[in-house]
Parts: C-alpha cells; sequence; structure tokens
C-alpha cells in the first residue's frame, strides 16, 4: 500500500518541476497553498486531516508547512473529532508520522486546551510533547486532583 503523504510529496514535485529532478532537488519545489490531505482507515472511515495554507516538500519524508491545522479523528463510524492541532509553523516527518515546531502550538479536545511552545506531536503514540510555556486548561471536572 503507498502511503498517501509521500504521495503527495512526490505530486508537489511533480507539479512544480520537470520530470529530470532528482529527489535531493525537493527542496526547490514550489509550495502548495491552502493544501487539504484527508487520510482514512481501511475500513474507509476518516483518521485525520492535514491543512496548511502552505506546504513545501523539504525531502522525500518531510514536509514543511505554514498555518497547520491537524484534526484528528475517531477512525470510526461516528466520525467524531478526537482533537485539533495548531501552529503557524511546524514540520511533519512522513513515515514516523511525527509534527514538530519551535514556534507556538495549540492542542485542542471537548475536555482540555493546551498551548505551549517548542513542541512535538506523535500520531502514533497519541501524545503531544510540550518544552516551553506550556499552559493547560481543563474543561472538565477534577475533584479528586488534590488528593
Amino acid at each position: 500500500m503507498v502511503n498517501p503523504l509521500r504521495k503527495l510529496v512526490w505530486a508537489l514535485i511533480l507539479v512544480g518541476l520537470c520530470p529530470s529532478v532528482r529527489s535531493q532537488d525537493i527542496a526547490v519545489a514550489p509550495p502548495a497553498r491552502n493544501w487539504t490531505l484527508p487520510l482514512f482507515t481501511r475500513e474507509g472511515f476518516r483518521q485525520m486531516t492535514l491543512r496548511g495554507d502552505e506546504v513545501r516538500p523539504m525531502t522525500s519524508d518531510r514536509i514543511d508547512i505554514i498555518g497547520m491545522n491537524v484534526t484528528v479523528f475517531s477512525g470510526k463510524a461516528d466520525g467524531r473529532i478526537d482533537s485539533v492541532l495548531l501552529s503557524p509553523e511546524a514540520s511533519f516527518l512522513i513515515n514516523e508520522k511525527v509534527a514538530s515546531g519551535q514556534k507556538t502550538v495549540r492542542l485542542i479536545r471537548d475536555d482540555i486546551d493546551v498551548t505551549g511552545e517548542v513542541w512535538t506531536y506523535s500520531y502514533n503514540e497519541k501524545k503531544v510533547l510540550i518544552s516551553k510555556h506550556a499552559h493547560v486548561v481543563f474543561h472538565s471536572a477534577l475533584p479528586d486532583i488534590l488528593k
């Protein structure tokens, strides 16, 4: 099965450059604007949608995104949104499904809202690590938090 993100990177290269371009020349590819890439489970349910105001392939495994919006779905028939990750600038490693950035990030879920800087998001681990200026707002009761 071909990774849809890898197909996107090569599509960007082929649209912007002549067919004789080698993989080391990826960085000269023009950016795609107002870009959207939906990803689905094997069963056909929405898994994740990546969006960006501008996306540029940097290598065959990495894209840089300006105005990143990652919407993660339940991956089930209900199509419920699990979380949304927003950042003005990020890099996304295709094979590892890892996004990271030095600037701000915001993670939005029904029960929590997290902001910070210098961050990494691992889709496979369902984890966001924030290194600087983390701020967390809980939207649910935490009755036993101090016990």
